[in-house]
C-alpha cells in the first residue's frame, strides 16, 4: 500500500459523509434568503413552501448522521480520533437544526423584521451564511488533510480558511450588536411579543455563523493532535 494513502485500510472514507453532511447543512442554510424576502413581503404561502425545503434538508441531515454514527469505524486503524469525527458531525448537524428553528419560529409567528432593520438585516444573515460555506469548504480539505498526514501545504491551507472563518464570525458579532441596539430603539413601538421573538431570531441568526465557528474549531483540534 503507498504510504501516502493512508485512507486504504477502509473499505470506504469514512470522510466522504461528513463532507456530503455539511453540505446539507449549508443548503438549508441559503434557504433563508428567499425564505426572508418572502416573510417581508409577508408572502407566507412561498415561506412555507421554502419552510418546508428546509426541513428536509434537515432531515436528510438527520438520516446521514445517524449513517455516519453506525458505519464509522472502531479501531487502531482510524486516521484521526473517532470522537473528534462524531464531534464534527454533532457541530455540523446544529447547523441545519438551527435553520430549521428560524423559519419554524417565523412561520409560526408569522414574524416580519421591521423595514427600517431589512437591510442590515439581510446583510447579517448573509455574512453569517458565509461562516457556514467557509466551515464546508474547511471540511471538504479532511480528504487532503488525511492523505497527507496533517503536514504541508494542506495544513497551512485549511489553518488559513480557519482564521477566514474566526474572522467572518467576528464580523457577525459586530452585526448583531448593532441590530440589537436598532430593534431597541425602536421596540417601544412594536408589539412586545414580537419584539421578543424578534431578538430571538437576531440570537439564532448568530448561532449559524457560532457553529460554524466550532466546525473550525474541531478542525483545528484535529491539526494539533
Amino acid at each position: 500500500m503507498p504510504g501516502n494513502s493512508i485512507l486504504g485500510v477502509f473499505a470506504k472514507s469514512p470522510i466522504k459523509p461528513l463532507e456530503k453532511h455539511i453540505r446539507i447543512a449549508t443548503k438549508s442554510c441559503r434557504q433563508l434568503i428567499p425564505f426572508f424576502a418572502a416573510s417581508t413581503k409577508q408572502n407566507w404561502k412561498k415561506a412555507e413552501q421554502i419552510r418546508g425545503k428546509i426541513a428536509e434538508f434537515e432531515n436528510k441531515a438527520d438520516l446521514l448522521k445517524r449513517e455516519i454514527r453506525l458505519e464509522l469505524p472502531v479501531g487502531i486503524f482510524m486516521p484521526v480520533e473517532r470522537s473528534d469525527l462524531l464531534e464534527l458531525l454533532t457541530q455540523q448537524d446544529k447547523i441545519a437544526n438551527r435553520a430549521k428553528d428560524i423559519v419554524g419560529r417565523v412561520v409560526g409567528r408569522q414574524l416580519v423584521i421591521p423595514e427600517s432593520l431589512q437591510e442590515k438585516f439581510t446583510l447579517y444573515l448573509e455574512r453569517c451564511i458565509d461562516a457556514t460555506d467557509k466551515a464546508a469548504d474547511a471540511v471538504n480539505e479532511l480528504d487532503d488533510l488525511l492523505e497527507t498526514g496533517f503536514r504541508g501545504r494542506e495544513v497551512a491551507l485549511v489553518e488559513k480558511m480557519i482564521n477566514q472563518l474566526d474572522t467572518i464570525e467576528g464580523n457577525t458579532d459586530d452585526m448583531q450588536v448593532e441590530l440589537r441596539a436598532d430593534l431597541f430603539a425602536i421596540e417601544k413601538d412594536l408589539n412586545p411579543i414580537d419584539v421578543m421573538f424578534l431578538y430571538q431570531i437576531i440570537e439564532w441568526v448568530g448561532d449559524l455563523a457560532d457553529l460554524a465557528e466550532r466546525v473550525g474549531a474541531r478542525l483545528e483540534i484535529m491539526l494539533a493532535r
